[in-house]
């Protein structure tokens, strides 16, 4: 069963009393209101959301969980800024990791299997027609966490879920074109080949799929600076 693709479910599922400061702090890092390395001090943030600092510091770990933030001792919170070595260094794991997984997965996929990747699929796409772009982001990560489920090899699983995690947050800082999320075409294809249990072409489309990731992102070095953060989060 491929829990991944049910967001309903998700553990990490923000609760009702900090969700608005977590979508709107995940919002703001993903739409590039918040550059890598802004802080994010727990009282401001309470003042904005008229909400205690136990709510708003609920709110961070939650986005660290999703490597969306660092939390530093002493220091308070920050917006996550991997570097440009990191970000090549996740794709190039995934690249070794992920075309295998594909693979396996090709193999191993049932039809109900499919018809979950396709349902997900229509979700993904809607997020992203709709400019949703941290859904669509995160609804791309559970796409692949989702194959690699399929193919039922718990350590490549967890590698997986590893990796997607910290790509998730490369993409939605670094990315340059909207598609970076996951062209549609491209997992598209990944699915029909998975349904065919062709496991060459799985691979070889995973791998290929990967690379165009990597290509759509802006991994130079910049930060932004900013004002306030009151006016950067009500934008």
């Amino acid at each position: 069963m491929l829990t991944v693709l049910r967001e309903e479910d998700r553990d990490d599922k923000p609760a009702a009393r900090w969700s608005p400061i977590y979508y709107g702090l995940r919002d703001a890092i993903v739409s590039h209101r918040l550059a890598p390395g802004t802080k994010l001090p727990e009282d401001e943030l309470a003042s904005i959301y008229s909400v205690s600092r136990t709510v708003v510091r609920a709110a961070l770990q939650a986005l660290a969980h999703d490597r969306l933030a660092r939390l530093e001792p002493n220091r308070g919170a920050f917006v996550a800024q991997p570097s440009k070595i990191e970000a090549r260094e996740v794709f190039e794991a995934r690249a070794l990791i992920e075309p295998k997984v594909a693979a396996l997965a090709a193999k191993a996929a049932v039809p109900s299997d499919i018809a979950q990747l396709r349902a997900h699929l229509e979700k993904e796409h809607e997020a992203l027609h709709d400019g949703r772009d941290s859904d669509a982001i995160m609804l791309s990560a559970r796409f692949h966490v989702g194959i690699a489920e399929i193919a039922a090899h718990s350590v490549f699983t967890n590698f997986v879920r590893d990796l997607v995690s910290h790509s998730s947050l490369i993409i939605a800082l670094y990315w340059k074109r909207r598609d970076a999320t996951c062209e549609k075409h491209a997992h598209h294809a990944l699915v029909d080949a998975i349904e065919a249990g062709d496991s060459a072409d799985a691979a070889a489309l995973m791998n290929s799929h990967l690379v165009d990731l990597l290509s759509g992102l802006d991994l130079t070095d910049k930060v932004e600076k900013s004002d306030s953060l009151a006016d950067l989060l009500r934008a």
